[in-house]
């Protein structure tokens, strides 16, 4: 019972250190880059759909990204969703092709997006703490109901620990290679 709920905290502690990766990927450094996309989602006939469903992405140079809906009737739909998002970018339509063309990045501008990091850090922090706690009760709760000893929920919540010190580290590590990426110039 307690490998189970140990093996279940960490399974889900790393889905949210998983997250968070994402989160950032979606952060923009300098060049431009078609995961910044990933969460935007567009009213296709009546149903949010992610942007990555409803076109291709490339990008020709370091600050374009050319989206090519693949059905031309989506193109009203994931122009509004770029043009209404956080990225910053006006899109551009020419019928065929929407051209996202991404503004230098002022240190203004680099800034905010390190406090947009840090924010998604703490979320993934706070999401792997959640996890704990979680965790903690199952395991106060084997203890209570009798099924397992109170040293051996001792270990279990030392190691507990170390899993939940194991993966906020790994998030830190990231904001830390995400904070370095966006101050370069």
């Amino acid at each position: 019972m307690i490998k189970d709920t140990l093996k279940d905290a960490d399974q889900k502690m790393a889905k949210a250190v998983e997250v968070t990766r994402e989160e950032f990927s979606a952060i923009r450094a300098g060049r431009a880059n078609p995961s910044m996309f990933s969460k935007l989602t567009a009213d296709y006939y009546g149903t949010p759909t992610p942007i990555q469903q409803l076109a291709g992405f490339t990008a020709p140079e370091a600050r374009i990204i050319l989206v090519q809906p693949y059905d031309v009737g989506a193109m009203a739909a994931i122009e509004k969703a770029i043009r209404e998002s956080d990225l910053g970018v006006n899109p551009s339509n020419d019928g065929k092709l929407i051209r996202c063309v991404f503004p230098e990045l002022t240190e203004e501008r680099r800034k905010e997006y390190v406090k947009v990091a840090k924010t998604k850090a703490e979320d993934g922090r706070i999401a792997v703490r959640n996890i704990r706690r979680n965790a903690k009760q199952a395991l106060e709760k084997l203890e209570k109901d009798g099924e397992v000893g109170k040293d051996d929920v001792t270990g279990a919540e030392k190691r507990l620990d170390a899993t939940t010190k194991q993966h906020t580290d790994q998030i830190d590590d990231m904001l830390k290679h995400k904070e370095a990426e966006l101050i370069e110039v």
